[in-house]
């Protein structure tokens, strides 16, 4: 399953990707905080979608995403 940037705000457009909370490779589980999203207002942490193993995706801390974009996967 793909972990991509999420909106979380009627008005947001993109958001800057803060971190990975668990490392490449790590067996997670629904619900799980998986990451950190930063916006100009408050940071979040991503909880995953499922369980599985997640597979951190070719991004960068501290860089500033769209809305959508893929950033990791998590499957088996």
């Amino acid at each position: 399953m793909d972990i991509r940037m999420p909106k979380l705000n009627v008005t947001m457009t993109e958001g800057t990707f803060s971190g990975w909370l668990a490392p490449d490779g790590a067996q997670v589980d629904e619900g799980e905080d998986l990451y950190t999203v930063g916006t100009d207002k408050v940071e979040t942490d991503i909880p995953s979608p499922c369980a599985g193993v997640l597979r951190h995706g070719d991004v960068a801390d501290g860089e500033t995403y769209p809305v959508g974009t893929v950033l990791g996967t998590v499957g088996t």
